[in-house]
């Protein structure tokens, strides 16, 4: 199997060892850690604990994307990606950041004013311009398969057609680099997300880095009857996330750097 790499500033960063995203919210409304009032201080304490337990890439997004909330609109999303992406910036420059956003405005700020590292669209490209903006800005782009999966299709093979089909096009675009993200809990049933988590080794025909966003979902929660931050919670996405590392994925996006760093540890020492 071929190494799976992107560029980071000219730089490869290779998967040969699986890394850890960690979610930085300048939101006041995510289902799990949310900021208090959207503040450097808060951004920072977060970055630089995320940074401690030994996060490889700071994804920080300003708009929350839980069901059922309201997209901020783009002024204010800015206004709060600026004052996280200066605070991260100015502290730690070395830091690999990812900015998630759906709007390719903002992405387009993002990279040009404070040199933002990766994309990630949860969205699948919802916004028009997106593609095409990420393959003039040059960054590496990650990809959510955001598309509803019919009941009666297998979901591995319907993210994997889904993934291919939308990576072909990014490449023929000019994207170098395309991250797949399978997309748990986006227009998917539990169910879904259970098989697909079964199944995600089927994702490796894409050749590309994988990327699974499982951290305190509530496929694990809502079945357990337990909060989106509880020990219990943490301890399911532990699970699944060893289960991921098992099948393929190459990135943990996570709430919890630490934990996700010792199962990355564990893991490694059985394939």
């Amino acid at each position: 199997m071929i190494e799976k790499t992107i560029n980071i500033r000219g730089k490869l960063l290779s998967f040969k060892e699986p890394k850890v995203m960690a979610i930085i919210n300048a939101t006041t409304d995510s289902f799990a850690y949310s900021c208090s009032n959207i503040s450097e201080a808060e951004i920072l304490a977060a970055t630089a604990q995320a940074i401690s337990d030994g996060a490889d890439i700071i994804d920080i997004g300003a708009c929350s994307t839980r069901p059922g909330s309201t997209p901020v609109l783009l002024e204010e999303e800015w206004r709060r990606l600026e004052i996280a992406l200066r605070a991260v910036r100015e502290h730690y420059p070395e830091a690999i950041v990812s900015v998630d956003t759906f709007r390719a405005d903002i992405a387009r700020k993002a990279v040009e004013r404070f040199g933002a590292d990766i994309i990630n669209d949860i969205s699948g490209g919802s916004d028009p311009e997106m593609f095409q903006t990420v393959a003039d800005l040059g960054t590496p782009y990650i990809y959510t398969c955001f598309s509803p999966i019919p009941s009666d299709v297998p979901v591995s093979a319907a993210v994997l057609e889904n993934i291919a089909r939308q990576s072909d096009i990014l490449h023929k675009m000019g994207v170098k680099d395309v991250i797949a993200d399978p997309g748990f809990g986006f227009n998917k049933t539990e169910e879904q997300n259970y098989e697909l988590l079964a199944h995600l080794s089927d994702l490796q025909h894409a050749e590309l880095p994988i990327l699974v966003g499982l951290s305190r979902k509530s496929m694990f929660y809502k079945p357990l009857g337990t909060a989106p931050t509880s020990d219990i919670t943490l301890a399911a996405t532990t699970a699944a996330h060893t289960l991921a590392l098992q099948n393929g994925a190459d990135i943990l996006r996570v709430h919890d750097v630490a934990a996700a760093k010792a199962v990355i540890k564990t893991v490694s020492k059985t394939i």
